[in-house]
């Protein structure tokens, strides 16, 4: 594939390829290969679950994919542009802090824990970036924070600070949040994981409209009934490799390599 104009020129045709594109991805801490190698393409508009064992290696790739961590060898493209680098010569050089954080705007991220800012409303903390990065007329950035509020069922809490939301409210204005910069990607790092059983619902409910509302969406997940019901793709992945992938379906119900069968016995 070709690499594409720099991140803050125009888009061009690559942007009826796919919207991630893994070659050869690996990553180490030290001496510690996290991933082996990982070749995957997530199509636009597609909702991808990735599942797997701690210290499979999903929440890294994840964070690989907006270079939040540096890959050491392969390639990751995503929307048509080489994630963190530029190629000249068959070489790659490294992109500058501020071509990095252009690419970033183009990707939300959704992790664990919220990461709301304590000291600012749900509607503050929705309009920071758009405010700051993008530099948008403050009017018009707050009409589509309280839009974006309604959106995930919040339209009551603009005024709440994250204290005084619960566990699943925070998660669904830390979306709202990652919306609010209009991605073209988004990332959910186990957005679920940390929250009571009891609140788990009303988010994934979110992420199914985003989903229904054509995102593309790659989501690191434990969610079986998600990823069944909303995901077009399942990918398990463990030690730092794809072990197996396919329709979830396919791959809940008829796994085929012995240690899908075996991860998924104990999570089903």
């Amino acid at each position: 594939m070709n690499v594409q104009k720099d991140p803050a020129g125009e888009r061009s045709s690559a942007d009826t390829g796919p919207m991630v594109k893994a070659e050869q991805v690996h990553k180490s801490f030290g001496r510690v290969e996290v991933l082996k190698g990982i070749d995957l393409e997530v199509r636009r508009g597609e909702v991808m679950c990735v599942i797997g064992p701690s210290g499979s290696g999903k929440s890294t790739f994840l964070r690989c994919i907006n270079h939040l961590e540096k890959i050491n060898a392969g390639r990751l493209w995503v929307n048509g542009h080489l994630v963190g680098y530029r190629e000249k010569g068959g070489k790659l050089y490294e992109l500058r802090d501020r071509e990095v954080a252009a690419q970033r705007r183009e990707i939300g991220m959704v992790f664990q824990r919220f990461n709301l800012f304590p000291h600012m409303t749900a509607l503050d903390n929705i309009m920071e970036a758009p405010l700051r990065v993008k530099r948008q007329p403050k009017a018009q950035v707050k009409e589509r924070g309280l839009a974006l509020l309604e959106r995930v069922g919040l339209a009551d809490k603009a005024q709440s600070y994250p204290a005084q939301l619960s566990g699943g409210q925070q998660q669904r204005v830390a979306i709202a949040r990652a919306l609010a910069m209009e991605p073209a990607l988004m990332l959910f790092d186990e957005p679920t994981s940390a929250l009571d059983p009891e609140l788990v619902g009303d988010v994934l409910e979110v992420m199914k409209q985003l989903a229904r509302d054509g995102m593309t969406m790659v989501v690191v997940t434990h969610e079986m009934g998600f990823a069944r019901e909303v995901g077009d793709s399942l990918v398990f992945m463990d030690g730092g490799v794809v072990v197996e992938a396919g329709t979830p379906r396919d791959v809940i119900a008829r796994p085929q390599h012995p240690r899908t069968q075996d991860f998924l016995s104990k999570v089903l």
